[in-house]
């Protein structure tokens, strides 16, 4: 197994291996030039992040500073996709975001992990597993995701929150471990923030 297959499959490898290092810093140089613009070179930032990313939709918008350990090689974007300050991307394997999904500021989305065993870390091992955040879902702000996990469409991540475990659709989570606190239902179609009703025209 290559050390490319070892990083995309879960198995342990050692990251500082020389070529693969190497290949890292091309990326991590383009992230540079990507979080070195101004806010009016719009147009180049969508051409930057066209070439860093593995996909990247229509309509996405990414306020920098963006950090990721491959620079967005492996992130993988859908359409109308909202990221807030200081976007955290640990992308030592594939992350996966759906349509219309905002982060917000101070988010953390992390693949790579290291063995609990001493001496293995002692040695730099490390593993990677992919992460899955569904369409239309709402990362809120200095919430952190751990490697491996899935959220699901329309799920809200509240501020803060530890996500260890998958979240499944349509329910607002919260919490360090992250846990499910209720569903999203009918009183979220009339209140949008504590007792402030929805006008029926915006729906």
């Amino acid at each position: 197994m290559t050390i490319q297959e070892k990083m995309h499959s879960g198995a342990l490898y050692l990251p500082m291996d020389e070529a693969l290092f190497q290949e890292q810093l091309d990326w991590l140089d383009r992230l540079w030039d990507f979080n070195a613009t101004r806010p009016s070179q719009l147009a180049e930032r969508e051409t930057l992040l066209r070439e860093l990313f593995a996909e990247i939709g229509e309509g996405c918008y990414i306020e920098p500073p963006l950090h990721a350990n491959w620079g967005g090689r492996h992130v993988h974007f859908g359409r109308n996709i909202y990221a807030n300050f200081n976007l955290t991307l640990v992308d030592d394997t594939h992350i996966y975001v759906g349509d219309n999904t905002m982060f917000g500021p101070n988010v953390v989305v992390a693949t790579a992990g290291h063995p609990l065993l001493p001496e293995l870390r002692e040695q730099g091992f490390q593993y990677n597993a992919p992460v899955h955040i569904g369409r239309n879902c709402w990362i809120g702000a200095g919430a952190i995701l751990l490697p491996g996990v899935t959220v699901g469409d329309n799920a809200v991540i509240g501020a803060g929150s530890i996500v260890t475990k998958d979240v499944p659709a349509s329910v607002l989570a919260v919490g360090n471990p992250c846990r499910v606190l209720r569903e999203i239902g009918e009183h979220d179609r009339a209140y949008y923030f504590k007792d402030r009703r929805i006008d029926g025209s915006a729906l």
